[in-house]
């Protein structure tokens, strides 16, 4: 297994919109937007390039104001019917785009839309890093399921802090001092 690496890695941040967001248990809901925002802030502060999907907006609403107001400007989600963010041609436009080969999944549902994508990304050559506490679902039972597949399919899973540090690599510098005050 090696470390997640800024230079060669891009976040995405899978379906976190109104309808599915509001689906999911309060406390749930809580922490995997705020472990999102200290990624996408963290993101931002490293520039790793950021990718937000939106599943079927028409139906499941827009990206929730928390997630869009963090990305800030250039806020563009990628519209998708698919599943599987892999399977949608804009998605893929996008991430190729990156020329980044380390994929940072966080995002709803885990055993769907994230495993799904995780799944594809892999297949298709990425290293997928998925932080347990950065996706979830409705059942407990489904995200537990998910995480379990998505380890299998080859991805790692690990916390927002593990993938953070690994990024950073070290202490002492202005992105350690600005991204360590996010994980208090």
């Amino acid at each position: 297994m090696e470390f997640i690496e800024k230079d060669k890695t891009s976040l995405v941040v899978i379906d976190m919109q109104e309808r599915l967001m509001n689906a999911i248990p309060e406390d749930k809901r809580e922490s995997t937007t705020k472990n999102a925002l200290i990624l996408i802030e963290a993101s931002k502060v490293m520039n790793i390039p950021i990718t937000v999907t939106e599943q079927y907006p028409k139906g499941l609403g827009p990206t929730i104001s928390d997630i869009r107001d963090g990305v800030g400007d250039g806020f563009s989600p990628i519209e998708k019917v698919v599943f599987s963010c892999g399977r949608s041609p804009e998605f893929r436009s996008a991430i190729e785009e990156t020329r980044r080969r380390e994929v940072l999944i966080c995002g709803i549902e885990t055993h769907v839309c994230v495993l799904q994508t995780t799944m594809d990304l892999i297949k298709d050559g990425y290293k997928v890093y998925v932080p347990a506490d950065a996706v979830t679902s409705r059942k407990e039972l489904d995200w537990e399921k998910g995480i379990s597949l998505i380890e299998k399919a080859g991805a790692v899973v690990g916390t927002t802090e593990t993938f953070l540090f690994q990024l950073l690599e070290r202490a002492g510098t202005e992105e350690f001092k600005i991204i360590s005050k996010l994980v208090k």
